[in-house]
């Protein structure tokens, strides 16, 4: 800046028409940055920022901050737009019926789209509507209510155990656990519904001490007949004549207990199975469903008060309701009626009853224990 300022002065006095001597305070100007060059130090410059440091500082802490906040939310809005479904009030619209396939674990769908019902908490009052479509061997509940029913065990929901007349609350979900297995082995273990004998029912979950009950359901299922039919507790198939579509049952239904007498543990179900089959030549692409609800009531008793076996369940009440399945032959198994083979049994002679109504009775006294016409499968 000096010796910019002598060049200019110098330039100046050659250019002015006349010498001009310097005002007094040029003069002090001069000598005070004379003094201050001889010392070393150099005058601050006009654009330099008086607080630079602190200013870079903050903005070095500006960028750390923005830094750290905009990772993580880059990483949201990533995962967002992979699954619009995680925003709350499905701000995108991606939760309608309409796109969204349901499918098995096996990679057998549905058949419809629709989202699954929710658990059945209370007796239902109607009939479901109808569902369209048609069954294939890759969607086998197509065209029926159960599209949207639970797969297998998962429709079993139980209710929250606790204590109950002489039974602690662990005590009643050992129960409602054991009426699950029941289930389980009665009507969607593979070996059960291909001809297998349900040894968890037998040897794990019924009391042996119930008269009678065990052996007469081993002796129904080496030889079954119309007084001795095991169908009326278990779900079977002849291996020779279908196959199963896949290895989904569909379910549906509700568990419920209450204390009874003695200090006992009653235990209530009523559930819908939905099996998909088709007839055992392997090139077939016919597909046939078979409906079986089944409404049982169970009892663990008090040992204190009954000679039972701790921890095993008596059957107090069993009914039975089949859609789909030949009149009047009592071979042991379930015969659903195909399009491709002959009709085998006796004709329907009750009346037209909906299999997926489950608000029917299906007691002893109700029409449903005739061999009538299903309006649907």
């Amino acid at each position: 800046m000096w010796e910019r300022f002598v060049q200019d002065s110098e330039r100046d006095i050659r250019t002015s028409q006349a010498p001009k001597e310097p005002s007094a305070r040029a003069r002090m100007v001069t000598e005070r940055l004379r003094q201050q060059e001889a010392r070393g130090e150099l005058p601050q410059g006009w654009r330099t920022d008086p607080v630079g440091q602190g200013a870079s500082g903050r903005q070095a802490r500006r960028r750390k901050m923005w830094t750290i906040i905009g990772i993580p939310l880059a990483l949201a809005v990533a995962v967002v737009a992979m699954k619009p479904s995680l925003l709350p009030g499905d701000l995108f619209g991606t939760d309608s019926d309409s796109g969204t396939s349901t499918s098995t674990s096996t990679g057998v769908g549905t058949g419809t789209g629709a989202r699954p019902l929710p658990a059945e908490t209370a007796p239902e009052t109607a009939a479901p509507g109808s569902a369209p479509g048609t069954p294939t061997l890759d969607e086998p509940f197509a065209g029926s209510p159960a599209a949207r029913y639970a797969d297998g065990a998962a429709g079993i929901v139980l209710p929250e155990a606790k204590a109950v007349g002489a039974f602690s609350k662990a005590e009643v979900a050992q129960a409602l656990e054991q009426t699950r297995a029941l289930l389980v082995d009665a009507n969607l273990d593979r070996g059960t519904l291909l001809g297998a004998t349900p040894e968890t029912v037998l040897d794990k979950v019924l009391d042996p001490k119930q008269p009678e009950l065990v052996d007469d359901l081993r002796s129904r299922l080496r030889k079954p007949g119309k007084d001795d039919d095991p169908l009326r507790l278990f779900s079977r198939f002849d291996a020779d004549e279908v196959r199963l579509v896949g290895d989904v049952v569909k379910t549906r239904g509700r568990t419920t207990f209450e204390a009874g007498a003695d200090g006992a543990v009653d235990i209530h179900v009523d559930y819908t199975f939905v099996y998909a089959l088709a007839p055992a030549d392997p090139d077939s692409t016919e597909v046939a469903r078979t409906i079986v609800r089944r409404v049982i009531d169970l009892r663990m008793a008090d040992p204190v008060k009954v000679r039972v076996t701790p921890g095993r369940l008596a059957i107090i009440r069993y009914d039975d309701d089949v859609a789909n399945s030949a009149c009047e032959v009592y071979d042991g198994f379930l015969h659903p009626r195909l399009s491709s083979a002959d009709p085998t049994g006796a004709p329907p002679s009750g009346p037209t009853v909906d299999p997926y109504d489950r608000s029917r009775d299906i007691g002893d006294d109700s029409e449903s224990q005739q061999c009538g016409t299903v309006s649907r499968t």
